[in-house]
């Protein structure tokens, strides 16, 4: 987006200042634990951009609080299953060969957005180890929420989500939709019979590096929307604008229990 258009998407620059009043404003508390999906263009003109959002994020949680963000790198991947865009055949087998190894500190996020790629660089920040699916978190429980994060099952009961599920966190859609909302993952590894694939990753093993394959599910996060529609029409949403932003605050323990449920009548009618 152009910064002339962000401009005539408001009346007033937001600030971090402003920015905060709007996330009180929608219910975000001191000590919360906030997992947030984002998206900065949404906001309109907002004065220092992904850093005054930020600090205004970490202004209302306060140290008590912990801020989370995804920050999956999903070009960590095999190749042969990249669409967006896709590479030539004959190219695969270099890059599964020349693929850097995951860093926490400097590998990049992919179609994250602005803000959660600065996040993960923000001091005091913590970045669990997944290569492809990892998720940034800082302040009181950050630690709990990005330690042992398995490479099996990468979004299941050994990742964030699960952590933030068993803080009882709540979930920001700052700017998004419901098909930006990762929660809905973890419903779909509780729900009976997930289908299961094979993933590959650059993987550093016995001080070598090989390309590692371990099991997952299949995503699909076609029905997001439909899902979160459908929660939504239970009343447990809160609505809000942030900035330009139209929001989303909710329970993530809510989410994924509703999500649970849907998905799983989903499946038992297919």
């Amino acid at each position: 987006m152009s910064e002339a258009k962000a401009i005539g998407m408001v009346s007033q620059p937001g600030t971090r200042q402003s920015v905060a009043t709007d996330l009180r404003r929608l219910g975000i508390e001191r000590g919360m634990v906030l997992l947030v999906h984002s998206s900065l263009s949404k906001m309109g003109w907002v004065n220092g951009g992904p850093v005054a959002v930020i600090q205004a994020l970490m202004d209302v949680l306060t140290e008590d609080g912990t801020l989370v963000m995804p920050a999956h790198s999903s070009d960590y991947s095999d190749p042969a299953k990249w669409q967006n865009p896709p590479i030539p055949q004959s190219w695969q087998e270099t890059v599964r060969e020349t693929m850097p190894l995951y860093n926490p500190r400097t590998t990049p996020t992919r179609a994250m957005g602005a803000i959660p790629e600065l996040f993960r660089t923000w001091p005091g920040v913590e970045r669990s180890l997944h290569p492809q699916m990892s998720f940034a978190a800082w302040g009181r429980k950050a630690g709990v929420v990005t330690d042992g994060h398995t490479l099996e099952y990468s979004l299941g009961e050994n990742s964030p989500l699960a952590r933030v599920y068993d803080l009882d966190g709540s979930i920001l859609l700052l700017g998004v939709g419901y098909d930006s909302n990762t929660s809905f993952h973890l419903a779909e590894y509780r729900a009976p019979d997930p289908p299961l694939t094979r993933v590959g990753v650059p993987w550093s093993e016995a001080g070598r590096r090989i390309w590692k394959e371990f099991e997952d599910i299949e995503f699909d996060d076609d029905p997001f929307s439909e899902v979160g529609q459908a929660f939504e029409g239970t009343g447990s949403v809160k609505i809000g604008r942030v900035a330009a932003a139209e929001c989303r605050l909710m329970s993530h323990r809510s989410v994924v229990d509703f999500a649970q449920t849907w998905i799983g009548k989903s499946r038992a009618n297919q």
